[in-house]
């Protein structure tokens, strides 16, 4: 602080003091002579700001305040008797009407494909209805029975004895399994694709066992489809419908886990949906089934 700066403040000091001593200086609020004869020099210095939230203003040391008003302006201003007055204004909108808020909501998706957990010892699944019956039941106890829920499988005669294509009775998708990982956006893109361990899992979100590393016994990645790599109905193929137990009789299989023995990813072993027959209808486990199913929600 240089010397003029210092006698104007011992100046101050003694005005302060004198007017303390004048007659009536007991009356009336000292706060605003002080901050009078402090401003009188022309300058004003906050010692200390305090702003309170709940009315919008905020109070200098020295006598000036801020203060917000519901319009959304700010002004600045010191005491009354102060000789310099200065205002700032600052526009807020604050107008609801143009006020837009953006809501992002994030819903989990919902579980359209899994693989069964449950198999048939045998081809014999009760036709068509029967798989169907076993899709609805499990995505039943797993909180999602209420989608319609049909087995991926072709079969030579259906209701209208017409051939039926599996690829035509599981709906246009987009399906996610039981972890909410994206099988497949569409048919295309569901035929398009290979097996996979961690994407073709069963209802509780668990792998098959199959010829990945560190899959445990027995091998069980042999799905039952009657279908071709693109989902159409392979004739002969289908354990007469899903309804035979006869050793003669055949049914076309994928591999859930794409891989082939001692985990070869040979191109052969890949298809998800249609790779070699199986060993008999009269029992799936050779070759390396369980009978199991892939199910989709058609909703």
């Amino acid at each position: 602080m240089n010397n003029a700066e210092t006698r104007r403040r011992h100046i101050a000091t003694l005005a302060l003091a004198l007017a303390l001593t004048a007659p009536g200086a007991g009356c009336g609020d000292s706060g605003e002579d002080t901050d009078a004869m402090t401003q009188g020099t022309g300058e004003t210095e906050a010692a200390s700001s305090t702003t309170e939230a709940a009315t919008g203003t905020t109070t200098a040391g020295s006598g000036a305040t801020t203060t917000m008003g519901s319009s959304g302006s700010m002004t600045a201003s010191t005491d009354a008797t102060s000789t310099t007055t200065t205002t700032a204004t600052t526009t807020v909108d604050t107008d609801p009407a143009t006020t837009t808020t953006a809501t992002t909501s994030f819903d989990d998706p919902v579980m359209g494909f899994f693989v069964s957990s449950t198999g048939s010892a045998t081809g014999n699944l009760g036709g068509l209805n029967g798989a169907d019956k076993r899709c609805q039941e499990l995505a039943d106890a797993v909180g999602v029975g209420d989608r319609t829920w049909r087995a991926y499988l072709s079969a030579e005669k259906g209701d209208d004895d017409q051939p039926v294509h599996a690829r035509d009775r599981i709906g246009q998708g987009p399906w996610y399994n039981a972890n909410w990982a994206l099988v497949a956006q569409d048919l295309d893109e569901l035929h398009a694709l290979d097996g996979d361990p961690e994407l073709f899992v069963d209802e509780n979100g668990d792998m098959i066992n199959g010829q990945w590393e560190g899959s445990p016994d027995p091998n069980e990645h042999d799905i039952l489809t009657g279908t071709d790599r693109d989902g159409y109905l392979m004739p002969g193929l289908t354990c007469a419908d899903w309804s035979s137990e006869d050793p003669s009789l055949f049914a076309q299989v994928g591999h859930s886990d794409g891989l082939g023995p001692m985990g070869s990813d040979d191109e052969i072993y890949r298809p998800w949906n249609s790779v070699h027959e199986s060993g008999g209808c009269n029992d799936t486990a050779p070759k390396g089934g369980a009978g199991k199913i892939y199910c989709f929600a058609a909703d």
